[in-house]
């Protein structure tokens, strides 16, 4: 892709004002939103989203557009993953209702700062280092395994990391509407919020790790990651309102998410190979025989994942509610498996 200064300028500066338009217009007066709202937001920027992609298939050539579309299911996937915590930490904290939306805007953009870093740093090192993506690869694998079988029951809110915080600030014991800090008695405290600020961005650290190489497995163009992750935390806000109550049903997504972080690490990994350079390594030569995965077979292999581990996850439930029923009315309490995934901790 020929990605001019330009079009990286009106890029940046069109997500930006996205977010400062959601601000003034969603975030700045606190209100908890209506299912109606959060359904037309969120249902506009996946439309968004689809029509940008369709545009860089036209432009650029659909095999890049296959690569954005690979990319943000992907990096979509992930964020609603990333909700999941999300909705934990608001729980832990006990952010009322009303102030949740800020939280959530806070840290989607503290999510976009990072993986923007991320992204310029990744392009970096594999414009001058081929052997990164071996690490990468080896980077997924790890990160597949803790998803699939690392349990993420623990409340980010009182981990090792918002402890160590509690020592070194001081904190008030109650919410002031949506400060941050608060004065009582002359001396200056920083309230839950700045808390949840602070776990919510520990948060968003912890899932750039993950997120940005496993879009640079799908491609190596650094604006279509930087817009497939743009485009997957837009609308993040709205979809958390939307499906809050159908999160807790996705008890298998840590499983679909696993499969396709290992995919992709698979996929890396088989790429190092095909263009190895290091010396131990088939004499510093690549490594011929070794497949490229194609585009196309990324993307149908990501979108059958999640389907699967969502159908799964609602047959699931439906199946532990009706077996809760049966227990209820027969006067057996039911048992409830909690949901395992990433521990932010």
């Amino acid at each position: 892709m020929n990605i001019t200064p330009l079009v990286w300028i009106i890029t940046i500066l069109v997500t930006i004002a996205f977010f400062v338009y959601e601000f003034f217009a969603h975030v700045r007066k606190p209100h908890e939103p209506t299912v109606g709202e959060s359904a037309r937001w969120s249902a506009f920027y996946i439309g968004l989203a689809l029509l940008f992609g369709v545009g860089i298939g036209m432009v650029s050539g659909w095999e890049f557009g296959g690569e954005y579309f690979a990319g943000y299911l992907t990096e979509k996937a992930l964020s609603i993953d990333n909700l999941f915590v999300f909705l934990i930490v608001m729980a832990g904290f006990a952010v009322p209702k009303i102030y949740q939306q800020k939280v959530l805007m806070i840290g989607i953009v503290i999510a976009l700062i990072m993986r923007g870093a991320f992204i310029a740093v990744g392009a970096t090192l594999i414009e001058n280092f081929s052997w990164i993506f071996y690490l990468f690869g080896a980077l997924l694998l790890v990160l597949a395994y803790r998803q699939a079988f690392v349990s993420g029951d623990h409340n980010p809110a009182d981990g090792r990391f918002m402890r160590f915080v509690r020592r070194i600030l001081p904190v008030s014991d109650e919410y002031d509407g949506d400060r941050l800090t608060v004065v009582k008695a002359g001396r200056r405290f920083v309230t839950p919020m700045f808390l949840v600020i602070i776990a919510i961005g520990f948060v968003d650290l912890i899932f750039a790790v993950d997120s940005i190489p496993a879009i640079y497995g799908l491609t190596e163009e650094a604006y279509i990651v930087f817009t497939a992750n743009a485009f997957a935390l837009m609308g993040l806000r709205q979809l958390y309102f939307l499906i809050g109550g159908l999160l807790e049903r996705l008890v298998y997504l840590a499983q679909g998410l696993a499969v396709i972080l290992a995919f992709i690490g698979v996929k890396l990994v088989l790429h190092a190979m095909h263009v190895n350079e290091l010396p131990f390594i088939n004499g510093g030569e690549p490594i011929l025989w070794a497949p490229e995965i194609p585009i196309w077979f990324s993307l149908v292999f990501i979108g059958a994942t999640i389907a699967v581990a969502t159908v799964a996850s609602l047959a699931k439930t439906r199946r532990d509610d009706r077996r809760a029923a049966l227990d209820s009315s027969a006067g057996t309490p039911a048992d409830t498996a909690p949901r395992t995934g990433k521990d932010p901790s």
